[in-house]
């Protein structure tokens, strides 16, 4: 019987959560470098959790710069069946304020400087990435926040820019345009990543503010944005201590996520060489290692 293990990565504002007393810092090496930051290991209720601040604890890694493979690897390596993004956008709808949460099913991804797959030498595999978010995990979720009485959207579209810098004002209504809830620069290529390690994966989206196509919002700026973070960041850790008493209740053991690896991968075995698989047996070593 597979054990499911859950683990969060937070963005913006979500570094730690305090109330998580039994704890256990990991330094975790992989074939792709460092992750983020050390990664807690704790009990809640007695089930193992896993907590990653993406951006470092204080916040030290840039958007572009984050360690996309070294994180999804090092939680493969820690069991981690099931992951789930806590993470500060900029909302690109009106019914969508500063403070309101989403359970974002879908991705735009727009950004160019990064890394976005684990196969990229010698072994080449296709995941689909029709659906990235796993149903079960986001009804977990929907769960979790609506036991944490916070105002959510279930279902948006994210759009994923590269950032540092926040959107112009023409590509904010270009992308309110394509009809996208919310903008941010980290859900991608995690979400991708994610799917390769065969990793269930669901992303809530805090919504910081309007971006830049607001008339109130023309400016968008970092103590803006911080003030409503530590808000969002409290109610974020409410709902992660729900999340976890209750995710293994809704484990789809069909979910398409869970042996993706199976039909994706179409290089020859005759042309895998051993330094290659070595180097993947963390994130497929299931299908690679026979």
């Amino acid at each position: 019987m597979t054990t499911n293990k859950l683990a969060i990565i937070g963005g913006s504002g979500l570094y730690d959560v305090e109330e998580f007393k039994q704890r256990e810092l990991l330094d975790l090496q992989t074939p792709w470098g460092k992750p983020s930051d050390q990664i807690l290991k704790t009990k809640y209720n007695s089930k193992e959790v896993y907590f990653l601040p993406r951006h470092g604890r204080g916040h030290f890694v840039s958007p572009s710069n984050i360690n996309f493979r070294a994180n999804i690897d090092a939680l493969k390596q820690l069991g981690v069946t099931d992951i789930v993004s806590v993470s500060a956008v900029g909302s690109l709808k009106e019914n969508l304020p500063p403070g309101k949460f989403v359970i974002v099913d879908q991705f735009i991804d727009r950004t160019f400087a990064r890394n976005k797959t684990f196969f990229d030498d010698e072994i080449v595999a296709h995941v689909s990435m029709a659906h990235p978010t796993s149903t079960g995990l986001m009804n977990a979720c929907e769960e979790a926040i609506k036991n944490s009485n916070i105002d959510y959207q279930r279902n948006g579209t994210y759009v994923v820019m590269e950032g540092p810098q926040f959107s112009t004002l023409a590509e904010s209504n270009l992308y309110r345009s394509w009809k996208a809830d919310v903008i941010g620069m980290t859900n991608m290529p995690e979400a991708k990543l994610a799917r390769e390690a065969e990793i269930r994966y669901a992303s809530v989206s805090m919504v910081t503010d309007f971006d830049c196509w607001h008339p109130d919002h023309e400016n968008v700026d970092v103590q803006q944005v911080i003030k409503v973070l530590l808000g969002n960041a409290e109610k974020a850790k409410i709902m992660i201590k729900n999340l976890i008493d209750n995710f293994e209740s809704y484990v789809d053991p069909n979910d398409p996520t869970n042996n993706c690896l199976d039909v994706a991968i179409i290089t020859a075995p005759e042309k895998r060489t051993k330094k290659t698989i070595d180097k993947l047996k963390t994130v497929a070593g299931r299908v690679l290692i026979k």
